[in-house]
């Protein structure tokens, strides 16, 4: 007898037709649930609040239940998850979804998820409703929810589809729903925010669409799985863009670069995002540093590593300064800040420079182990995870603060453990994981890219640990300013949290520390091995 998840499983691939009557297109529905959802918001805007929220909340979960049923196929048809390959090919894609549009210009309906896919899934199917019950109270709720669900369709979109007609299109849908949200709910200085984030992500995406058209020019491809392996009547990739100009090959690889460091942000493409974090609402400024600044850093994985691992080659000798420069100005920066909100956005800053330093490193060494590799790559997967858990609960835990006091400044509160304790315990696991305590989730991540990076590139690593301590320092800064000491007039007015804040950080807290103590069934997902080339 077959069980339910291999009667899903060959429903979903189509691989017994006679057993199953229907082969449902289970990504398609990742995808476009929670954009259904926001259209259906927007063109009922009278429906009533509350069951605005509940339908928001409905369709935002799917993600999750969806994205769950999706991992557990590809455990049960393939008993191990996708192993990622990158820099010379990319291994087969599993419950692929493909049909053609355009076939005369290579445009295709493409999804497929692997590994990263069912990473980056899962982690926004666990944000996204966070930032839902985070802007429980917000006004307008109608609007604030349908936007929220397309901006997370859109994200879903960039993380599953395999074509760069489609992806280009779900890159860009995230932008401007974004932009509303700052705008319209986001703090005092909201519209400057909104449109530097606006000129930033676009400035960018030029370059980005010029190096697609380049690749489209030379190859007539727009597959992600055709392109690493490209070999043409002519040439290679490589070939073909070299014949129309033997630079032609490393600026179509620095204009994708541009386009997604932009989006991370790799230093100096990061002064959009300080005031970005700090001026959009708090449920917005979780999700963009939990899942869109995952984005770039995802697409590093699935473009540039696969396509153009010459370049990134060439590049990574000079790129790596870049994310070591994120990594230690990012951490001391944020030292600097006495509004918290603008800590947690360096301390972002910070954090995903990890995961660019363990690929430039890489990609860098002249000599490099397989075990120093897949160590620094697993590292960088994890990152991802982790960082969008513990960034996103600190954004939160700011929020709580300011919703109750009307401030969020770090000199403004003392004494919250005393009046909060709940509250205190939560905030103060989430600020250890993103701190890199042993026993929690951040570390994992941390100790799997420095053990990489100490064998790629010694020195980086030495470096790099300086950003560890400016970390450490300004985290415990914050706690012991805001939630020791004597109790002052604003925290006075704090309370603990509802039952709705628990539900918010507790499943992330508990995360954390399943993460911490038994991080394989995590590493289970994609268990990566790269292939450097070298």
């Amino acid at each position: 007898m077959m069980t339910f998840s291999t009667i899903l499983a060959q429903a979903v691939t189509g691989t017994s037709s006679q057993d199953i009557p229907f082969s449902p297109p289970l990504l398609s529905l990742i995808v476009f649930a929670p954009i259904i959802g926001g259209l259906i918001l927007l063109i009922f805007p009278k429906l009533d609040t509350v069951l605005a929220r509940i339908l928001g909340l409905f369709f935002s979960l799917s993600t999750l239940v969806m994205g769950t049923g999706a991992a557990i196929i590809v455990l049960e048809l393939f008993g191990t998850a996708p192993i990622i390959k990158t820099a010379k090919f990319m291994s087969p894609y599993k419950l692929v979804e493909n049909g053609e549009i355009v076939s005369s210009l290579g445009i295709n309906y493409h999804l497929g998820i692997d590994g990263i896919s069912i990473l980056l899934v899962l982690l926004t199917g666990i944000i996204a409703p966070m930032c839902l019950l985070a802007s429980w109270k917000i006004k307008k709720a109608n609007l604030f929810n349908a936007l929220m669900l397309l901006t997370q369709g859109a994200a879903l979109g960039v993380f599953l589809t395999l074509n760069f007609f489609h992806w280009f299109i779900f890159w860009e849908l995230s932008l401007f729903p974004v932009f509303f949200l700052i705008k319209i709910w986001g703090g005092p200085n909201a519209t400057r925010a909104a449109y530097q984030f606006v000129i930033y992500t676009l400035g960018g995406s030029a370059f980005m669409l010029l190096s697609f058209a380049a690749i489209y020019a030379a190859t007539g491809q727009l597959g992600f799985n055709i392109l690493p392996s490209y070999v043409g009547i002519e040439g290679s990739l490589n070939e073909k863009l070299a014949a129309f100009g033997s630079t032609v090959p490393m600026l179509v690889f620095w204009g994708i670069l541009v386009g997604l460091a932009v989006k991370v942000p790799l230093f100096p493409l990061h002064t959009w995002l300080p005031i970005t974090y700090a001026e959009a609402p708090v449920g917005v400024s979780m999700f963009l540093t939990a899942i869109l600044s995952k984005m770039g850093v995802y697409a590093v994985h699935r473009i540039l590593w696969p396509i153009f691992p010459e370049q990134l080659k060439t590049a990574s000798p000079y790129l790596i300064w870049l994310a070591l420069a994120g990594i230690v100005l990012g951490a001391y920066a944020a030292m600097r800040q006495t509004d918290l909100k603008r800590m947690i956005a360096y301390s972002s800053i910070n954090h995903l420079n990890y995961c660019l330093l363990a690929v430039f490193a890489a990609f860098g060494a002249t000599h490099a182990t397989q075990a120093a590799a897949d160590a620094a790559f697993s590292g960088t997967l994890l990152q991802m995870f982790n960082h969008g858990l513990s960034a996103a609960a600190l954004f939160f835990c700011i929020g709580v603060l300011e919703d109750r006091s009307g401030v969020r400044g770090l000199n403004d509160f003392g004494g919250v453990r005393k009046v909060a304790p709940v509250f205190a315990a939560l905030c103060g696991i989430s600020m250890f994981s993103s701190l890199g305590l042993p026993g929690l989730n951040g570390f994992v991540s941390e100790f799997l890219i420095f053990r990489g990076v100490f064998e790629l590139m010694p020195w980086a690593a030495v470096i790099a640990c300086l950003g560890l301590l400016g970390t450490a320092i300004f985290l415990l800064n914050f706690w012991q300013k805001v939630f020791h000491g004597p109790i002052k007039n604003n925290t006075s007015k704090i309370t603990d949290l509802s039952p709705r804040e628990i539900l918010v950080l507790g499943p992330v807290v508990i995360l954390m520390f399943v993460i911490g103590i038994w991080p394989q069934f995590i590493i289970n997902l994609f268990k990566a091995k790269l292939d450097l080339g070298h």
